[in-house]
């Protein structure tokens, strides 16, 4: 929703053993992957070792056409992006991927995550002499990559070299001449799988559902701290040191595509599990469950089947508005909540409704939710979300950068914000719940924009040293 939080960003490779119309390919890939950010796309495709690339603002079918994607013409690698610019702002310098000629060769990168000390890194090259100024987390990878490639024997050598120095959330895909390279932070933070084509290469996405979209088949997930390389000579792994995974529990809740499998759960199911937590945890009673399109569905139905209360639509989506529709201030905000939702009377009328949200940030909102459904006449609305309080800021990849505009922490209680939101009772999921998500039980989650709890050191706050403690209880 539209002061919900929002997605980092979707990556794609491509690797084939003979040239073909890899930039198309990858051109659907994005159009999978475009729930991970509408503020901007690109591609760029390697053709015997020449790098050609288009990008630009706006949604994948607003930059591509096949006119652009006819110039882009046959190779056997690619490599796109779709962003949402959590650092870097939204212009056209900052747009992905990013192409570097170097004394060595070429590389283009794209990337996906927040870096921690890239403030740290960027000093670093001004001492040095440099002659760059980075702008973006993904410039400071690509940098660091050039700059330790002029002292090692290969890009994959630069590249493991590289990740003992950048310190944060980066799922990766870097392209040189001869290879397409996919790396991973040693903790997880957000994921990255690897697929084989059906003509013999292979395919690296953010999600298991950009593979599918393109008739790919899914291999395995790239593990944190690993290096994967693909070339003429098949496909070599290695690792820098591994954590146990972080990855961020939001892409259960909200990010990733509810037909993905992220470290072997299903969204879907996760999604559902999410519900049926939340109505063992916060039962209410009540005549309906109906759920905020879209990421609400899911948690909505798997509440309902807990608590047996029937499960209702409650709203139609306007389906040619996409989440980049944001407006700046305050009135139009309300306006667009309007458009973007309509309320189908005949589900809420006369009704005790619990309404099921993924997610409060500032509570705009969910106040205007609240409020069509009582005009529709919901005799009572109690709001259930399917993941705990937002409290804290996040560093590795999403947009809670601060606490001043979190509604949980302007507020004491859950009964206080449930006044101001216009609510009859309001209820989190639990952070203990929120880590029940997942049907992989190895699956380790990221709650620090929750707990305050992070797997590693942040640039604004004293790392609490209780990570390891709390995932081997």
């Amino acid at each position: 929703m539209f002061d919900s939080i929002h997605e980092e960003c979707g990556v794609f490779g491509i690797y084939e053993p003979t040239p073909k119309n890899v930039g198309e390919i990858t051109y659907l890939g994005l159009f999978a992957l475009q729930h991970r950010g509408q503020e901007s796309c690109g591609i760029a495709i390697c053709d015997d070792g020449v790098i050609r690339h288009h990008k630009g603002i706006g949604l994948v079918g607003e930059v591509f056409n096949k006119d652009n994607l006819n110039e882009l013409g046959n190779g056997n690698m690619a490599i796109g992006h779709v962003r949402y610019s959590t650092t870097g702002g939204n212009n056209i310098n900052n747009v992905q991927p990013l192409v570097i000629k170097h004394i060595k060769g070429n590389l283009a990168l794209v990337h996906n995550g927040n870096l921690t000390n890239a403030q740290e890194l960027r000093n670093k090259f001004e001492l040095e002499g440099a002659i760059f100024r980075a702008t973006s987390d993904t410039e400071d990878i690509a940098y660091q990559i050039v700059h330790d490639r002029l002292n090692t024997n290969s890009i994959e050598e630069a590249i493991k070299e590289s990740m003992t120095k950048i310190k944060g959330a980066y799922s990766c895909i870097a392209m040189s001449a001869q290879k397409l390279i996919a790396f991973r932070d040693k903790n997880g933070f957000r994921p990255l799988v690897l697929g084989k084509t059906k003509t013999g290469g292979y395919i690296v996405a953010s999600e298991t559902c950009a593979i599918d979209s393109v008739n790919g088949e899914f291999i395995r997930d790239i593990k944190p701290g690993e290096i994967l390389t693909i070339s003429k000579d098949g496909i070599k792994s290695s690792f820098i040191e591994s954590n146990s995974s972080s990855l961020c529990v939001f892409e259960y809740i909200y990010f990733a595509r509810p037909d993905s499998i992220i470290e072997g759960s299903s969204v879907h199911r996760a999604r559902l599990n999410a519900g049926k937590i939340l109505a063992k945890e916060s039962p209410i009673d009540a005549d309906i469950v109906i759920g905020v399109p879209d990421s609400g569905l899911d948690a909505a139905i798997g509440y309902s089947n807990e608590s047996k209360i029937p499960y209702g639509i409650g709203f139609v989506k306007n389906k040619y508005m996409g989440r980049s529709f944001i407006k700046p201030t305050q009135e139009e905000r309300n306006l667009t909540v309007k458009i973007k939702l309509n309320v189908i009377k005949e589900t809420v009328e006369n009704k005790r409704v619990i309404l099921i949200d993924d997610s409060i940030v500032r509570g705009t909102t969910s106040a205007h939710i609240i409020k069509l459904l009582r005009e529709n006449g919901a005799k009572e609305v109690h709001l259930r979300i399917s993941s705990p309080a937002f409290k804290h800021p996040c560093y590795f990849g999403t947009d809670i950068d601060s606490k001043e505009n979190l509604i949980a922490c302007k507020y004491n209680s859950n009964e206080e914000i449930a006044k101001v939101i216009g609510a009859d009772s309001l209820a989190y999921l639990s952070i203990e719940g929120a880590h029940k998500l997942a049907d992989n039980s190895k699956c380790h989650f990221c709650d620090g924009c929750f707990s305050g709890i992070y797997p590693i050191e942040t640039p604004k706050e004293n790392y609490k040293n209780k990570f390891e403690e709390k995932i081997n209880k």
